[in-house]
């Protein structure tokens, strides 16, 4: 490599460093930052990724464990009021999932920023899933699904951002309550109800109603969707066998605070939902 390219090498590394370090101060001290992007308009995703991928190495160098993947803006409905146009992705940790016990979970939102609830379908996979759009081989490789709820936050003003900047904010995760998993074999034509349920979600103030088929068409479309994206991202593993994957907004993301109770209920798929309570 010639010296100028090494150069500019080295300020790109130098820069995707930076960005990285700045994000993760400002999640652990709760400070609002300013958006990656303005700072280089010319950010594209494969930049921006470079940055989530400085934040997980940090991340599994202070002992969090990934355990599966979050899929963001797979609901195309909210595109245009988040100023993206594709989803995106993200792990997810030990330290940011939660598993419901009954049905029923809390959870401590007080460190995170502008956080926002999501009514989502988990799929756990029981062997590595194909690179594929083939719903019926994708769900042959999960043992078990959930209806969940993320909880997404944001580091930018007022939401605001452009899609490279949410990728670059840890796609924009901050925790993941995973309600009663129910066996694949266990819900009657798993693939067509996957893609017809509807979901309504509430905290006995405001509701939210949306359904399996804003997320790509169907929750296994939109690991779809993911599985073909990391099969051609050299810094990142595939999903293997282990993993959950949550799959998108099934709603309208909607404001949260601690002392909010949430609760979901589903029709046209015989899964329950979950109630979680902020603190």
């Amino acid at each position: 490599m010639c010296s100028a390219c090494r150069a500019r090498t080295s300020v790109a590394e130098a820069s995707t460093t930076a960005l990285a370090d700045d994000l993760l101060d400002a999640f652990a001290t709760g400070r609002l930052t300013d958006l990656p992007s303005d700072g280089d308009p010319g950010l594209d995703e494969d930049a921006a990724y470079a940055i989530a991928h400085v934040i997980h190495e940090r991340r599994l160098a202070r002992g969090e464990r990934p355990v599966g993947r979050k899929i963001g803006f797979t609901n195309r409905d909210i595109w245009a009021e988040y100023g993206v146009d594709a989803p995106i992705w993200s792990h997810v940790y030990d330290s940011t999932v939660h598993c419901a016990d009954g049905g029923v979970a809390e959870l401590s939102i007080g460190g995170l920023l502008q956080p926002r609830i999501e009514p989502e379908i988990q799929l756990h996979f029981a062997r590595t899933p194909p690179a594929s759009l083939d719903e019926a081989a994708i769900l042959a490789c999960v043992d078990w699904i959930a209806q969940g709820f993320e909880i997404i936050q944001c580091p930018y003003p007022d939401w605001k951002f452009r899609g490279v900047d949410a990728i670059a904010a840890c796609g924009v995760h901050g925790a993941l309550a995973v309600g009663t998993p129910v066996h694949v074999s266990d819900v009657e034509d798993c693939r067509r109800r996957l893609r017809t349920f509807t979901i309504t979600a509430g905290n006995g103030v405001e509701s939210v109603t949306g359904g399996g088929a804003n997320v790509l068409g169907s929750p296994v479309m939109a690991f779809a969707h993911l599985a073909l994206v990391l099969s051609n991202q050299t810094r990142f593993d595939p999903v293997r066998a282990g993993e959950i994957v949550t799959t998108g907004t099934l709603t309208r993301p909607v404001p949260v605070a601690p002392g909010e109770t949430w609760t979901a209920s589903l029709e046209g798929i015989d899964l329950p939902g979950l109630s979680i309570t902020l603190t």
